[in-house]
C-alpha cells in the first residue's frame, strides 16, 4: 500500500510529513524496550521488511502486501511498533524504491502509525471475547485501516489538485480508489490474520520473554 512519488500533491504530503515528524517525536519520548527483547524486535522488523517488499501491484497505482504490523504491535507496544516499522519504511524508500520520498510521511502515518495502533487496540478489545479471534482481527484491521487511509488520500487528489478540471496528480476519485484498494486488502488481510495468530502462538510457546502484555 506504499504510495510512490508523483501521485500526491505537495498540499497533501507536506502536512503529512509534519504530522509524521510530530508522531516520531512522541514515540521517541514514550518508547522503551528491555535489552533481552531487542533481538526479537530486530528479527520481527526484518520479517516485516521482507513481507512489505513482496508487493502485488494494484490498479490504483499502489500495491498490496503483508506487513506483520499487528504482531509487532501486540508483542511490544503500538509506539514501539510504530518506531520499528517507520525505520523499515524509511529504508525501503531510500534504498529499494518501495514507496516515494515525498510520500514517505503518508506511508509511515498509514502503515506504521495507523496500522500499529488500530491492530493493538482491536486486539485489546476482542481479547475479552477470544484471544485467537482477537489476534486474527488485529492482523486484518492492521492491514485494512492503512489501506483505507491510503485510498482516501489518493482519492482526494482530484479535488485538491486540478487545473481546468483536469487532475494534476492522482486521477481517480475516492469511490474508484477505495474499491481498488480495499477489496484485495480485505482478502490479503485474511492471510495477515492467520500469520499473526500462527507466529504469536509460536513465540508464546517458545520465547516467553518477548511478551509484555502478560
Amino acid at each position: 500500500m506504499h504510495i510512490p512519488d508523483g501521485f500526491v500533491s505537495p498540499t497533501t504530503y507536506i502536512p503529512l510529513w509534519g504530522l509524521t515528524a510530530v508522531l516520531w517525536y512522541q514515540a521517541f519520548k514514550k518508547v522503551s524496550i528491555e535489552s533481552e527483547q531487542i533481538s526479537f524486535l530486530s528479527a520481527l522488523s526484518a520479517l516485516s521488511f521482507v513481507l512489505m517488499m513482496i508487493a502485488i501491484p494494484l490498479p490504483a497505482g499502489t500495491s498490496a502486501h503483508l506487513s506483520g504490523v499487528a504482531l509487532i504491535s501486540i508483542l511490544f507496544s503500538p509506539y514501539l511498533a510504530f518506531s520499528a516499522l517507520s525505520m523499515v519504511i524509511v529504508v525501503e524508500a531510500l534504498f529499494f524504491g518501495e514507496g516515494g520520498i515525498t510520500t514517505l510521511g503518508i506511508n509511515v502515518a498509514a502503515i506504521a502509525f495507523l496500522g500499529s495502533f488500530s491492530a493493538y487496540y482491536s486486539y485489546k478489545l476482542f481479547k475479552k471475547i477470544n484471544e485467537t479471534l482477537a489476534l486474527f482481527i488485529a492482523g486484518w484491521i492492521g492491514m485494512n485501516i492503512p489501506a483505507l487511509f491510503v485510498a482516501l488520500i489518493l482519492g482526494l487528489q482530484p479535488l485538491i489538485a486540478s487545473a481546468s478540471g483536469e487532475p494534476l496528480f492522482f486521477p481517480f476519485d475516492i469511490k474508484t480508489t477505495t474499491i481498488a484498494l480495499i477489496l484485495p486488502h480485505a482478502l490479503l488481510g485474511i492471510v495477515e490474520g492467520v500469520i499473526t495468530v500462527t507466529l504469536y502462538r509460536f513465540l508464546k510457546r517458545n520465547f516467553k520473554t518477548v511478551f509484555t502484555d502478560e
